[in-house]
């Protein structure tokens, strides 16, 4: 049988442009003006763009693929619907509609795998009762799959990466490591059987507000998914754009049992290398935290959890609620004042 990681460089997350190189390709492009509807847009890496329909009714639309990050055609398929619908959950929205984006390789491998993919997507698509309405496929040289989502949200519930607040407290719901398990499965060290937490963890979407409250929902201000660029990477657009410091407790984050000897043994990305310089000049590490422990914070994620910051005298509550789905969600830290923005993790 063929092994999908076999036939690609890099896959999921890992896979994206680096952030510093995407910035300065960015800056150079003239983007079309705004009208006043556009609520959010890319300008501060939020996780989708939110357009306001009116004064009850805004539209989230997001978009994500990438290449093979396991060798089961029908897992990679619920990992990649699972990573673009966790976008809109991230702005607190609720996806409701996807379009399909293929990149096949025909000539070089059976049709059958894009039917696993396929129906590997459209199994987590009606488990969160998302409509595929549609997509695109082209003939290229290696398999590449997502989707592009559109869902909605009430205009003044948006989770953003420009609200977090001073006092806030940290949650994250799923654990980290998924760039270094994937790495050492694409080495042939581990097979998928040896990291299925990791694979079942990436095919669980990242819904939460069905779990909360009215009052819960509320006490969330701000939001972003853990994906390419690393906890220390998203982490650190929340400071920015909320011009305030995350604190992080190192010993508080939820991990893979198996990340750390993964990363000891050097099955790394080339994403843990740029997400590293990233974060450089905007995250502080304690020095008791050794080099290889450290390279978890810069560990490229796939379909990661949310990081939420929520209310203090909400956050036990709301972490009891999440713990019922996401049973490896943890309090991380916490929000405290800016000097300047940045990542501190004690």
């Amino acid at each position: 049988m063929i092994r999908l990681t076999q036939t690609v460089q890099k896959g999921g997350c890992a896979a994206k442009v680096a952030a510093t190189e995407l910035q300065k390709i960015l800056s150079q492009v003239q983007f079309p003006k705004s009208d006043e509807n556009l609520l959010v847009d890319g300008g501060l890496f939020d996780d989708a763009a939110i357009y306001k329909i009116n004064s009850d009714l805004a539209m989230v639309q997001t978009l994500d693929f990438f290449t093979p990050i396991v060798d089961t055609p029908r897992t990679f398929g619920a990992i990649a619907a699972a990573n673009a619908v966790s976008d809109v959950y991230a702005m607190g929205g609720i996806p409701k509609t996807a379009m399909g984006i293929l990149a096949f390789p025909l000539a070089t491998m059976d049709s059958a795998v894009i039917v696993e993919v396929m129906q590997g997507a459209c199994d987590l698509l009606s488990k969160t009762n998302v409509n595929l309405v549609g997509g695109h496929s082209i003939d290229d040289d290696s398999l590449k799959f997502g989707l592009s989502v559109t869902g909605y949200v009430h205009p003044q519930h948006i989770w953003s990466n420009t609200t977090a607040k001073v006092g806030d407290v940290l949650i994250l719901t799923k654990a980290l490591g998924t760039g270094t398990l994937t790495a050492g499965l694409k080495r042939g060290e581990y097979s998928e059987s040896d990291i299925q937490p990791a694979l079942q963890s990436m095919m669980k979407c990242n819904a939460v507000l069905d779990l909360l409250n009215t009052s819960q929902a509320a006490a969330i201000h701000s939001a972003t998914d853990i994906t390419g660029f690393g906890l220390a990477g998203h982490a650190m657009q929340i400071a920015k754009a909320s011009a305030v410091t995350l604190y992080v407790h190192f010993q508080h984050l939820p991990i893979f049992d198996l990340a750390f000897t993964s990363l000891g043994k050097g099955f790394l990305t080339k994403a843990h290398r740029t997400n590293a310089a990233y974060a450089r000049d905007s995250i502080t590490v304690h020095s008791s935290i050794s080099e290889t422990e450290k390279l978890i914070l810069f560990d490229p994620q796939t379909s990661g959890g949310l990081l939420l910051s929520v209310a203090a005298d909400q956050a036990e509550s709301i972490l009891s609620s999440l713990r019922k789905r996401f049973h490896s969600a943890d309090i991380i830290g916490k929000v405290i004042i800016a000097e300047p923005a940045s990542v501190v993790v004690g």
